[in-house]
C-alpha cells in the first residue's frame, strides 16, 4: 500500500510529480489481501493476534490487525487533508434537470441530423438528437426510480410493458437485491410542468426515434450520432462522459457529479419536493434497507435547500415553499 501513501517508508515526503495511489485503491488492496489470507491460505477472518500458547506465535488474518486498521485510518485522514478523498456524488436537482431538458430540446440539439465531432469548432457539438434523447430517457428513469446507472443501462426492451397510460418497468436484477422478487415500477405520464422529469415522455421519444424493439435500449452512441448496431449496453464510462458534457452545456461544473447523482437526487426530490414519508420511499424502491436511505438524503456535498442562518429567523425572506411544512400552501 506504500504507493497510496503520501510519504516514503523512511518518513520523507514523496515528490508531487510521483503518481500516488488513491485511498479507494488502498481499500481494494486490503480487501484482496483479506481474501487471499482468509480464503486461499485458510486463515479465516480472525484478527491477527498472538496465540494463547505464547512463544510469540501469531495467528489469524494479517490484514485484519490493529496495525493495518490504524494505517488505513491514518491514510484516510492524510488523504482528506490533502483533498485526495472524493466525496459522495452530488445529487442532481429538478432545477438542473429542467435546464438540461430545455437545452437538449433546442432545435439545433434535438433535430436528428448527421453529426460530426467538432463540427463548426464548437464544444457544444459533442452529441446530436439521438444522444440527447437517450440521455433524457436515462436521466429521468434513474431519477424517478432511484436506480444505479449500471441498472439503467442494462434495461432491455422486454423489461418494459405498456398498459394503457402507464409503463411498467420490470428490472431483472438490483445491485443490492440479490434474492426474492423485485417489485416492478409503475410509471405514469407526469403533468406538463414536470415534463423534464417524466420518464414516460422521455422513453417514448427515445424508442420512437431509435426504433429499438428488442435487446438493450440504451446502446453505445457511435460517431455521426449513430446508434451502435451491436446489441450491447452503453458503458458507464461513455454515459458519464456524455453526462458531464451535458452539464458543461448549461454552465455546471461536472466534477462533483457521478453515476449515483440521479439516485441521490431522486430520493431527495420524493422526500423534500413531494413530501413522501421514508416508508413510502422505501416501498417505491426496495433498494433501501436499514438506514442506508440517510446517505441519499443528507450529504455535505449537496446544495443546501435553505441557508442555515434562516432556519429560526422569523423575518426570513419570502420563499416558494412554506417554511413550516415544506409545501406550497397557505398553512402559515
Amino acid at each position: 500500500m506504500n504507493s497510496c501513501n503520501l510519504t516514503n517508508i523512511d518518513g520523507s515526503p514523496k515528490p508531487s510529480s510521483e503518481e500516488h495511489g488513491t485511498y479507494s485503491h488502498a481499500q481494494k488492496m486490503r480487501a484482496a489481501m483479506t481474501y487471499m489470507f482468509g480464503r486461499l491460505q485458510g486463515l479465516s477472518n480472525m484478527p491477527w493476534h498472538e496465540s494463547d500458547a505464547g512463544g510469540g506465535i501469531m495467528v489469524g488474518n494479517p490484514s485484519i490487525s490493529v496495525e493495518v486498521s490504524s494505517f488505513m485510518c491514518s491514510l484516510c485522514r492524510r488523504k482528506v487533508k490533502a483533498g485526495k478523498v472524493a466525496n459522495s456524488a452530488r445529487a442532481t436537482t429538478t432545477d438542473g434537470l429542467l435546464k438540461l431538458y430545455h437545452h437538449n430540446h433546442l432545435p439545433q440539439n434535438w433535430t436528428i441530423r448527421a453529426y460530426q465531432p467538432g463540427e463548426h469548432g464548437s464544444l457544444d457539438c459533442w452529441g446530436g438528437g439521438c444522444a440527447r434523447r437517450l440521455l433524457q430517457a436515462a436521466y429521468t428513469l434513474a431519477f424517478i426510480c432511484m436506480l444505479h446507472f449500471d441498472e439503467v443501462l442494462k434495461i432491455q426492451a422486454h423489461d418494459l410493458q405498456v398498459m394503457g397510460d402507464q409503463v411498467i418497468l420490470h428490472l431483472p436484477f438490483r445491485k443490492t437485491h440479490q434474492s426474492g422478487e423485485i417489485k416492478p415500477f409503475h410509471l405514469w405520464v407526469l403533468p406538463p410542468h414536470e415534463a423534464h422529469i417524466c420518464p414516460v415522455r422521455a422513453l417514448s421519444a427515445w424508442l420512437r426515434e431509435s426504433d429499438i424493439k428488442s435487446g438493450y435500449i440504451f446502446r453505445k452512441i457511435s460517431s455521426g450520432d449513430r446508434i451502435a448496431e451491436a446489441d450491447a449496453p452503453m458503458s458507464s464510462e461513455q454515459f458519464l462522459e456524455l453526462f458531464h458534457n451535458n452539464l458543461l452545456d448549461i454552465g455546471i461544473g461536472p466534477v462533483p457529479y457521478g453515476t449515483h447523482s440521479f439516485q441521490r437526487g431522486g430520493c431527495q426530490y420524493l422526500h423534500i419536493k413531494r413530501c413522501w414519508p421514508l416508508r413510502k420511499i422505501c416501498d417505491w424502491s426496495a433498494e433501501f434497507f436499514n438506514l442506508t436511505i440517510v446517505k441519499y438524503l443528507i450529504s455535505s456535498n449537496d446544495d443546501p435547500v435553505e441557508p442555515c442562518q434562516h432556519f429560526f429567523n422569523p423575518d426570513r425572506p419570502p420563499a416558494v415553499k412554506c417554511p413550516h411544512c415544506g409545501r406550497c400552501c397557505p398553512c402559515g
